[in-house]
């Protein structure tokens, strides 16, 4: 927050390899984000259990890797969901961050 203060708490950012839990549940949540950092899709999943096939969103994967053209998604505002996000696909790379007072 420039020119202010914020009692918002982040996590540091996390760069993950690996299919499974990329958030675990957490009711304080107020904001959360997940961008591909790879070159294969990302399939992400608002659940347990994210997999090519199961899945509600695909970040589709950049030229090369961390080359900041993946895609991604951000969660913010009035309705945020705060329940556990999986992602699946072929070598996955990710980072995630989410945002908790």
């Amino acid at each position: 927050m420039i020119g202010g203060t914020s009692s918002q708490n982040s996590n540091t950012p996390s760069i993950l390899n690996a299919a499974g839990t990329a958030l675990a549940a957490n009711n304080a949540r107020i904001a959360w984000g997940i961008q591909n950092v790879g070159t294969n899709p990302i399939f992400v999943r608002f659940g347990a259990g994210a997999s090519t096939t199961v899945f509600h969103k695909v970040l589709k994967g950049g030229t090369g890797n961390s080359d900041g053209l993946g895609s991604s998604i951000d969660y913010d505002g009035a309705t945020i969901y705060n329940g556990i996000v999986t992602v699946d696909g072929t070598s996955p790379l990710f980072v995630v961050y989410e945002i908790a007072p």
